[in-house]
Order: C-alpha cells, then structure tokens, then sequence
C-alpha cells in the first residue's frame, strides 16, 4: 500500500488495508448533521447517512452550526486556552451545571461532586482508577494504623503483666521463653501476613462485556481478550460479574473477602481477631452496556450494584462516556434504572464533536482533596474545549431539556423501524436492544449457514463488517458492528435523524435480512 501521493505509508497501513478489504476503506472529505459526504471516481460528492457518529459522540451531528459558531467566536475572542496552574473559572462553570443535572438525574442526589478533567473517556476511567486506590489505600493506611496502635497496647499490657496470649490459629508457641516471646512471635506472623495482603494491588469490578477503553488501566476493566490479554500484567486485576445473574454478585464478592490480622486485650487476654481488608477496588459499571450490543442494566441488576458497593465499601463509578449526554433520551441512562454512582465519567458529546473533552466526577464524601495535585494534565480542562462543553450542555438543557425529549422520540421511531425488520426476518434477526438513540441490532449466529462465505466469515468474527461494507456500498449508510461477536450493528446517530433517514435504514437492513435469510453470502464480498 502506499499514500495518496505514492510515497510511503507511515500511519494507519494494515488498518486501512483492513477496510478496504470489507469494503469500508473510504476516505470522507465533509460531514453535517448525519451526513458524511465522500467524493466518487468521477468527482461527484456522495452523500452518506452516518448512523455512527463517532461512536456516539455527536449528539448534536457533525459539525453543528451553533457549536461551529460558538467555536469560532470563541477563538476569535482570543481566550487564553492552555494557562496551567492558573484560576479557571471555567471548570468550575462546567461542574455546577453538571451538579445542577445530577441533582436533578440522581435518585436522591445532592449534586454535590467534585470534577476532575481529561482528554477522553478511557483517561477518564484511568482518573477513577487512581482516585479510587487512593481511597482504598486511604482505608488501608487507618487500618494499619489501628492495628499498629492495638498491637502496643498488648505490648504494654503483657509487659506490665496485665495480659497473657491465648493460643491461636496463626503461630506455634513450642519453646516460648515467657509471655512476651509470645506476644512477639504472634505479631511477627501477623506483621508478615498482614504485609503480604497490603502489598497486593486491588482488584476491581466489572461486567462481563464491559468496556471501559484501551489505556493500561482501562484495559484491564475491558473484558475483549482480544484487546485486555496481551496488556494483564500492567495493571491491576478485574472480576468480571454477570449482569444478568445479580444474584449472585453477592457470592462473588464473598470469594474476595479477606482479612488483616490484629490483636486486641480483652479481659487480660490477647486475642487475634480478623479485620476486613479493602481489597476490591471499585465497581466500574455502564448503565448501557455497548460493546455487549447497547444492552441496557436492569433495575435489579442495578440495585445488586448499588448493594454490592456498599456492602464492601467500594466505591461505585458509573461509566456514562457512551450512554451519557443525552443519548438515552435523559442526561444519565443510569437515571432510566435508578443507577446512584459515587464517581461518574462523561465524555464523547461533550466536546461537541469539535473539541476533545471528558470529565470524572466524585462525590464529595469521598474525593481526596489532595488528588487535585497528585494528577494533572497538560491538555485537560483547556479554554478551548471548556467552552465548547459550556455550549453543549446549554444545548441540551435549552426549552426545558427539549433534546432529551427529541432523543427518544427519535430512537422509539427508529427501534420500532429496526423491530418492525425483526419481527418479519424471526429467523434471522435475534433482536433489537437499546434506548433511545444507542440501538443494535443483533443478527442470529451463522457460523453453521449453508452458505459457505457466510459461515467462514460468521466464524472468522467478520460478518458484520461485510454486513456494513454492503450497506454502505449499495445502500450509501454507514453503520458499524458493536461488541467482540460482530454479530450486531450500531445505530447511534444525531438528534437530527429524520423520518426519510429511518425509512433508508429500514430498506437496508431488510435487504441485509433478505441476503442472509436466502444464504446469498456472495453479495456480501466487496
């Protein structure tokens, strides 16, 4: 492969050798609205329904008029956009409206969160990651502060004669010289033991085809073995939990148990006693599931959460990056199931899709001040994008949430053109999930077809990619497959979606239907 201009190719050689091969290699040249344009062999401009969107991050379309705008009057008023280690009223501008939203979204909530800011979504997680383990670790230094005072105390008490050791599980005491030999050797193991756990990195929870992005850390909350396995020894480990089975997330999170050994005088006797140790980390939870095919949580599934958390004490980090900013048809999907996070992340349409933003937020009864200093970033919680995030909520909130409203009114008429497909293809079509504009549509497996191209390609994970190359080439629509089976096809457009774009969509995905049902798989080659 070689560039546009026959030189070398540097960037992006085997991706977009990929693409071309499933039919998705074009290069587009404009975008507005749900419209991305790309220029043909003859020059003429072709226009393209986009029901991807940046992954869901265009709320407001491409390249919005109002955002545009509102950029360009900003850049033109020269705002200063990178004064690190200045007053920034503009962060603090961003996180009231968001409090202001929470208080309204959360079930009982305060909106009292503190907002810490970022480049992009997985950095956001990777900031809850930390801030989280600085908690735990928080925890963990009390406790061994604790312990550390008991265990002079039974050293004062045995040394003054008020004490004896009672004889215990965890240390022999064969040819001990007196009642403080005992006493030491008892607090030897436990020092020992008790090192051990504290030396341990946390371990997280998750769910099962969860994704929360690609960094070190955030791989790790990535269940794709594909993605996470090459990178488990960067960071810590994740216990990946089934949503559907909240019942037995309590018994999971019993496994994990485990205690820190301490010794109290009671009644002139040292005892040891066993102290829960914080091992799990957090709990990192999408209230949409995306990469598992937009799969909302149930309300049981969230309340077992929300039980889980505080039972262990971890702190509950709602990953709103994908679902969030209005896309479900409310600011928070984790509103639609009564979801109450500690830490929430936001990111992909806050930057307008014209600025790269995201943001972490932590209630306040459990942000560590201190982190402030302990994390920073060159780029994060700029002028530029600052802004353009004060003019994306504005947006959103104008005529009392009224893009909400348009949210899922649009996604109930797309989900029910995308059901209406469903119901005449049964033996094709396995479902329709999601909420309001964050939809999939997931196709029955084909890695037994008689057909023998779509069997290959249904078993090689590369059926959906065929699927959308095929839609984009005959039907000019781009779609794109959503979660590790590739059996599934997004739909997340704008707000701006219209009746014309759903009955297009529609007609495509019937002729998508009509190719798989007849077995026709070399439609499907580009």
């Amino acid at each position: 492969m070689s560039s546009p201009a026959g030189g070398p190719v540097f960037a992006d050689r085997v991706l977009n050798d990929w693409l071309s091969s499933v039919g998705l290699g074009i290069e587009y040249s404009r975008a507005e609205a749900n419209t991305l344009y790309y220029v043909d062999e003859d020059g003429q401009e072709v226009p393209v329904l986009d029901h991807v969107c940046g992954f869901g991050s265009l709320i407001f379309g491409h390249n919005n008029p109002d955002i545009v705008a509102h950029a360009k009057a900003v850049l033109d008023r020269q705002v200063p956009v990178y004064v690190q280690l200045s007053h920034q009223s503009h962060a603090n501008d961003i996180a009231a409206v968001l409090n202001a939203v929470l208080r309204r979204e959360i079930p009982g909530g305060d909106g009292d969160y503190a907002a810490i800011f970022a480049n992009s979504g997985a950095e956001a997680v990777e900031i809850c990651v930390k801030h989280a383990e600085l908690e735990r670790r928080a925890r963990v230094a009390k406790l061994t502060d604790e312990t550390g005072r008991n265990a002079e105390e039974a050293r004062e008490a045995v040394g003054a004669g008020r004490a004896t050791v009672a004889e215990n599980p965890y240390v022999q005491f064969d040819g001990a010289s007196g009642e403080s030999d005992r006493l030491e050797r008892l607090l030897a193991e436990a020092g020992r033991r008790n090192a051990e756990l504290i030396g341990r990195g946390p371990v997280h929870l998750a769910l099962e085809n969860a994704f929360h992005g690609k960094l070190v850390a955030s791989i790790q909350l990535t269940q794709n073995p594909h993605w996470r396995l090459p990178f488990t020894s960067l960071a810590s480990s994740t216990r990946f939990l089934r949503a559907d089975r909240p019942d037995e997330m309590k018994a999971a999170v019993e496994e994990l148990r485990t205690s820190l050994l301490d010794v109290l005088v009671d009644d002139g006797v040292v005892t040891v006693v066993e102290r829960d140790f914080p091992l799990v980390g957090a709990f990192f939870v999408e209230p949409v599931q995306g990469a598992n095919g937009m799969r909302p949580l149930t309300e049981a599934a969230a309340r077992e959460i929300r039980a889980v958390c505080d039972a262990v004490g971890c702190p509950l980090i709602v990953d709103e990056i994908h679902s969030g900013m209005g896309r479900t048809g409310a600011f928070l999907a984790s509103s639609h199931m009564g979801l109450r996070g500690d830490y929430y992340t936001l990111a992909k349409s806050i930057g307008g899709g014209i600025a790269k933003n995201a943001v972490a937020l932590f209630h306040r009864d459990r942000f560590r001040p201190e982190f402030e200093v302990l994390h920073s970033s060159t780029f994060a919680k700029d002028g530029f994008s600052a802004a353009i995030a004060l003019k994306v909520l504005e947006m959103l909130e104008a005529d009392d949430g009224r893009a909400y409203r348009i949210a899922a009114e649009r996604g109930d008429r797309l989900k029910g053109a995308l059901a209406a497909v469903a119901a005449d293809f049964p033996d094709v079509v396995d479902a329709v999930h999601g909420i309001g504009l964050m939809l999939a549509v997931e196709f029955k497996d084909q890695t037994r077809a008689s057909s023998e191209p779509l069997r290959e390609k249904a078993a090689s994970g590369m059926l959906g990619y065929l699927i959308a190359g095929l839609i984009l080439r005959e039907h000019h629509i781009r779609v794109l497959p959503v979660g590790p089976a590739g059996n599934s096809v997004r739909f997340e457009p704008s707000i701006y979606l219209t009746d014309a774009d759903i009955a297009r969509t529609e007609n495509a995905l019937r002729d998508v239907c009509t190719i798989l049902r007849d077995q026709d798989g070399h439609r499907l080659t580009p």
